[in-house]
């Protein structure tokens, strides 16, 4: 018999195949889904769990930004109040890095250097210095005008990332009034931002320059703030999360006075000069005028490469004067009189004979009116300023004398200022220095001239006014200031125990200079009576270089003006008496009207 299939089991065999494939591909399925279920959820354990600080800190920069906000800086007043430095509102213009990928910010910057007049590669050096993913706002531009605040408004569809906001800025409403004593104030170099990132500052920092903004820049400066945003895709902020406000800096009160400021810089006009006024009795600095000068207003905003030129063109407008160092002429012959005097080789008495020339060491020496005076005292050679007299002091009391009492006048070194970065010392030269710097002996010759003020010797106005202020206050070193409130500077005398008969010699000699002698010029019947010295010194380059310092009244002294004109011509008496008497007008009618002095 033949056996045949029984379609049934046909049926059962194949029906049994099929369901059992069907569970292979599902079996199959669900381990392919757990494999990959498995890896996103290993990638979400790491995302969320190993990696969730760094990518929550990438979500964060992407919605959260931090605007920093600087502070304004505290203004600097004069002793009245005044303001010499504030600050006023101006825009500013900002990128966020974060905004924009790096490769697409081409176009924008180009737009925005279009805008700005800047170079293109200036801002991109920004943007490189910060950092493509820095979520903080980087500064390209301060004090833009409202034009470009309009430009920067019509083109804001081509200038993603871009922010103009409003920001204080330094102001002087004086313009180039004591430019030198102030300073000016300027954003931090690459240089300078690595050497003072450990005390809090940070790129687009604006700092004091020079002057009392670079010497109060820890008061001045104050504290950051800034607020925390979310902002949305286009970069528009959705809600604060946080601010911190900024802490204005502090006031700054000087001793200047506006007002004798004003008349000291006009007094001196043109020329390229200074003029130091101080208090004697303290060292409380009135004014302090130095030619040519700059507007420190041209540096609140960034400088154009014009403007930079033009100042470079002029003759080293920020050089402060009043605190290089020149030669003295006669006006260092308070210092040769003190010498002479104290050294016990001359009596207070001392008359000796002037002559129209010396002849020393072979060499030459004339007096200045190439005549002679005939016989003087001490008081009386002050008065007609003879050469011939104090060479003669010289040369009896040597040159280790002379140079010791130069440096117990304070000359030679840094007068204590608070400008002190740009202050200084002079020059007192010795044998010593003379063998270094020159590889050559000391002469007598070379004291011959120290005795009047010439040779290697080089001191500043701020130190010639120092030196004034001895005889002025009865024999007493001052620390020159310009801090209203600094008690140690007011505070701090130093005596240089002169003789009493040292003193009246040296007071009676620079009387007589205004009653009689080369300083006439300065005389006025509607001023107290004035105490003062002329000097007249040739300048290597040409022409003479001209003093004249002053003290009045002469019996209770309370100011001191010394006056520079360098390379000016004529003398002492004729060019720099009229400039210290206008000075001094001033002063006395300001204190009719109220005293700019305050009690030493």
């Amino acid at each position: 018999m033949t056996l045949t299939q029984s379609p049934f089991t046909t049926a059962t065999q194949s029906e049994n195949r099929t369901v059992g494939q069907r569970y292979r591909s599902i079996f199959l399925m669900a381990i392919a889904s757990l494999i990959v279920l498995g890896g996103l959820g290993g990638r979400l354990v790491y995302l969320q769990l190993l990696d969730g600080a760094a990518n929550r800190k990438l979500a964060e920069n992407n919605r959260i930004r931090l605007i920093p906000k600087q502070p304004e800086r505290g203004k600097v007043l004069d002793r009245k109040g005044r303001i010499l430095a504030g600050s006023r509102l101006s825009h500013s213009v900002f990128l966020w890095p974060l905004a924009r990928k790096k490769a697409v910010w081409g176009s924008t910057v180009k737009r925005l250097a279009q805008v700005l007049k800047i170079p293109e590669k200036v801002v991109l050096e920004r943007l490189d210095q910060a950092g493509y993913n820095s979520p903080f706002l980087v500064r390209v531009a301060r004090g833009i005008s409202p034009e470009q605040v309009t430009a920067l408004t019509e083109y804001s569809a081509e200038l993603e990332g871009v922010q103009v906001d409003a920001e204080a800025v330094r102001y002087y409403p004086n313009g180039d009034l004591a430019a030198h004593v102030l300073g000016y104030t300027g954003e931090l170099s690459d240089e300078e931002l690595k050497q003072r990132q450990d005390d809090g500052y940070r790129l687009g920092d604006v700092t004091g320059q020079m002057g009392i903004e670079l010497a109060y820049e820890s008061l001045l400066r104050g504290e950051w703030g800034g607020q925390q945003v979310e902002v949305d895709g286009a970069g528009q902020v959705v809600r604060i999360l946080g601010q911190k406000a900024t802490k204005t800096g502090q006031d700054v009160s000087l001793t200047l006075d506006v007002d004798l400021q004003k008349v000291a810089e006009q007094a001196l006009g043109d020329r390229k000069g200074a003029i130091v006024a101080l208090d004697p009795r303290n060292g409380a600095v009135l004014a302090m005028v130095s030619r040519p000068a700059f507007d420190p207003n041209l540096f609140s905003t960034r400088i154009t490469d014009a403007q930079w030129e033009q100042l470079q063109s002029a003759d080293h407008p920020f050089v402060n004067r009043a605190l290089q160092a020149f030669q003295p002429a006669s006006t260092f012959k308070i210092v040769t009189t003190a010498a002479g005097l104290e050294s016990g080789k001359f009596s207070p008495d001392t008359v000796l004979p002037t002559y129209p020339s010396l002849m020393i060491g072979g060499i030459e020496f004339n007096d200045w009116n190439r005549a002679g005076f005939g016989p003087l005292d001490f008081p009386g050679a002050i008065a007609h300023s003879s050469d011939t007299f104090f060479y003669q002091v010289a040369m009896t009391i040597g040159d280790q004398t002379l140079i010791d009492w130069t440096r117990r006048f304070g000359f030679g070194r840094k007068t204590g200022i608070e400008l002190a970065v740009e202050e200084a010392p002079g020059l007192v030269p010795d044998e010593a220095w003379k063998q270094k710097e020159l590889k050559e002996g000391w002469f007598l010759g070379d004291t011959v001239n120290m005795s009047i003020g010439q040779g290697y010797l080089l001191t500043s106005p701020l130190q010639v006014a120092v030196m004034f202020a001895v005889p002025a206050n009865g024999g007493f070193l001052v620390k020159p200031h310009l801090l209203k409130d600094n008690e140690e500077s007011k505070n701090w005398r130093e005596s240089l125990n002169l003789l009493p008969t040292t003193t009246q010699k040296l007071q009676s000699g620079l009387r007589e200079v205004v009653t009689y002698g080369t300083g006439g010029g300065v005389y006025d019947p509607s001023l107290p009576a004035i105490s003062g010295k002329s000097g007249t010194s040739e300048d290597v380059g040409g022409g003479s270089d001209t003093w004249f310092g002053a003290y009045a009244p002469s019996d209770t002294p309370e100011i001191v003006v010394v006056a520079f004109a360098e390379k000016s011509g004529g003398g002492g008496g004729s060019v720099g008496a009229p400039i210290v008497r206008q000075v001094l007008k001033a002063y006395f009618d300001l204190k009719k009207k109220g005293s700019p002095l305050p009690k030493p």
